[in-house]
């Protein structure tokens, strides 16, 4: 054989075996590639089995709490100012003082107010005394009346039999023209003296049937009463309890431990009754308002636990919660100009809703978290929520309880 031959030879040799490593290589890549995706899946199933399916998660959270705003139940000038924003309070601390001028003038002039009246109630007292003694007065006038309406009858009668007498007699002539007048006069004044009667009488009447009147209507001012439980004494006390309370309120207290936030107020500034002067943030008392879309929601419950960590102090340190409830509407149902879906170029949007998770109290105290504060929060759902309180809380719907 040639030279050239047994090269040609040798060549073919090497590629023949070039090609079968080359198969082997590719070979093992599609074992490594296919052990790799087995390995893959298998991490993702056992991934998904463990933790995907199990957690629900979201970036979309925020920290929230219930503020306290600070506002004035009375009108006035600010004479002092005690705190700051940011600055720690506790529950009565002295935050504002208004001027207490009007105010202390209130108090005395319904101090008075309230001694006049129990000077009235002591005075309706005694005339309920006096108007009964005036009642017996009126009753014996009328008595005197009677009597004197009686002799006036009297008189009228015998005038009238003298009269008749003498006229009968002054044809015989045995009665002179002097005394039938005097009988004609004495009738006329006996009739006068009985109409005269018949009207005292009439007046003793209508002054008995008065004084009646005036007795009853000063009794209905003292009915059951007496000088510390009379209406207009308790009306009096009561306008000196409320001006009391509004000196009281000059003086504005913390209504709870926090920090203030958003102070408005300034000295010398005339504040009218609810207008806001601060605002107290409980940083004792903050919860999460997670924002999960609509699809997510399907196993969570009110009650399962939710881990939380935040950008303030990093991922490693994490804050346990529970679902506290959820919202009644989503983020765009309570938005200022709510989303219209019924018109022809609608495209579906996926919802938010927002859910309120309770943090641990302890864990707050020792890492204070302030509000507005970016969270991530994680509920385990594979938590099953004993009872049906828990799920009834915070408004939760039967949708929303899975």
């Amino acid at each position: 054989m040639s030279s050239s031959s047994q090269l040609h030879v040798e060549h073919a040799d090497d590629s023949l075996f070039d090609a079968r490593q080359a198969r082997a290589r590719r070979r093992r890549s599609f074992v490594l590639l296919g052990a790799a995706v087995v390995l893959a899946a298998g991490a993702y199933t056992s991934w998904w089995l463990l933790v995907g399916s199990r957690y629900v998660s979201t970036d979309n959270a925020y920290t929230a709490a219930e503020l306290a705003e600070v506002t004035p139940a009375v009108g006035g000038i600010i004479a002092a100012v005690h705190v700051v924003d940011t600055q720690q309070v506790k529950r009565g601390d002295l935050l504002v003082e208004i001027d207490d001028t009007d105010a202390r003038l209130a108090v005395a002039q319904a101090e008075a107010d309230l001694a006049l009246a129990e000077r009235r109630v002591r005075s309706y007292l005694a005339n309920d005394e006096g108007l009964a003694a005036q009642v017996k007065a009126r009753e014996a006038d009328e008595q005197r009346s009677d009597a004197q309406l009686a002799a006036a009858q009297a008189d009228l009668e015998r005038a009238k039999v003298d009269w008749q007498r003498r006229q009968a007699l002054q044809a015989s002539g045995s009665v002179s023209g002097e005394e039938l007048t005097n009988a004609r006069n004495a009738l006329v004044q006996a009739e006068a003296n009985l109409a005269a009667a018949r009207a005292a009488r009439a007046q003793s009447i209508s002054n008995r049937l008065s004084t009646i009147g005036s007795k009853k209507a000063n009794a209905a001012l003292i009915l059951d009463t007496t000088v510390e439980n009379n209406p207009e004494v308790l009306l009096a006390r009561a306008r000196l309890q409320q001006a009391q309370i509004d000196l009281q309120r000059t003086r504005i207290h913390a209504p709870m431990d926090g920090v203030i936030a958003k102070r408005q107020v300034q000295l010398g500034q005339r504040v009218q009754v609810g207008a806001p002067l601060m605002s107290v943030v409980p940083l004792h008392n903050v919860h999460v308002d997670a924002n999960f879309k609509e699809g997510e929601l399907r196993h969570v419950k009110v009650g399962q636990p939710v881990a939380i960590t935040t950008d303030l102090y990093g991922d490693k340190v994490v804050y346990h919660g529970v679902v506290k409830g959820f919202s009644g509407g989503t983020g765009s149902a309570f938005s200022m100009i709510p989303a219209q879906n019924a018109t022809g170029n609608w495209i579906k949007v996926v919802q938010r809703l927002p859910v309120r998770i309770e943090l641990d109290a302890r864990e707050l105290a020792a890492r204070p978290l302030q509000v507005g504060l970016s969270m991530n929060a994680s509920v385990d759902t594979s938590v099953e929520v004993e009872g049906q309180a828990l799920a009834q809380q915070a408004g939760s719907t039967p949708q929303q309880q899975g």
